[in-house]
């Protein structure tokens, strides 16, 4: 009785461990497929000895009648997300196939075991199958431009993180602008290469749905 006590304490406290591990990964920033870092600082240039009360500023500079699309690293940029995706599959199959056999029996043995044998056989199926997926994911997010190609193009990313009821959604953004494709300053995340859009939480729904399941694996191993 004592051993079995003990391995009941061991599997407690084991169990234990483990739930306040995987609460405090659920608690963690989660995992992205967006590229990281998700945000820029501008470069600034060399421009040697700053001279006191001069008036041009080589790092903040920008001409009088450029328009204010982004186009600088650091440069901010709005992307109106506009995702939405459907696909369906259906199939069906089906098929026929019979067979017969005649076999006579010949002469003075007709007479006894009779006139002859006969066989037949048939198969028949159908089979069909229906698959349907859709996603619809809508918002903005201003992003950072963090790299610009020699092409010009644009690789932008950026994150915005919203509390609510105890809980964190992370919205994430990365991809590649073609600069053609900026209007005041907004981009459609339709028109973004290599996009990669995501929206997870930490929120207490996931710990819960994590303890749940701890729960259940560690009190089928306890012995009552």
């Amino acid at each position: 009785m004592k051993n079995i006590l003990k391995m009941r304490d061991r599997a407690l406290a084991l169990a234990a461990a483990t739930m306040a591990v995987a609460l405090a990964g659920c608690a963690a920033t989660p995992t992205s497929i967006v590229k990281q870092p998700t945000s820029a600082r501008p470069l600034l240039t060399d421009t040697g000895t700053a001279t006191d009360g001069a008036i041009f500023n080589v790092n903040t500079y920008r001409p009088m009648f450029e328009d204010r699309r982004a186009r600088h690293i650091g440069d901010i940029l709005t992307v109106s997300i506009v995702e939405k995706t459907s696909a369906n599959k259906s199939g069906a199959s089906t098929g026929n196939k019979s067979g017969s056999v005649d076999m006579a029996i010949p002469g003075p043995l007709q007479g006894k075991l009779g006139t002859g044998v006969a066989a037949s056989s048939g198969t028949k199926y159908a089979d069909g199958d229906t698959q349907t997926a859709s996603n619809a994911f809508t918002g903005t997010i201003g992003v950072t431009v963090s790299e610009v190609l020699p092409n010009g193009n644009l690789v932008v990313v950026g994150e915005k993180q919203i509390a609510m009821n105890k809980g964190v959604e992370f919205i994430r953004f990365s991809g590649m602008v073609n600069p053609d494709n900026i209007q005041n300053n907004v981009v459609s995340s339709t028109l973004v290469a290599d996009a990669r859009v995501e929206y997870r939480t930490n929120s207490q729904i996931d710990r819960a749905e994590m303890t749940s399941m701890m729960s259940r694996f560690f009190q089928s191993l306890l012995p009552f």
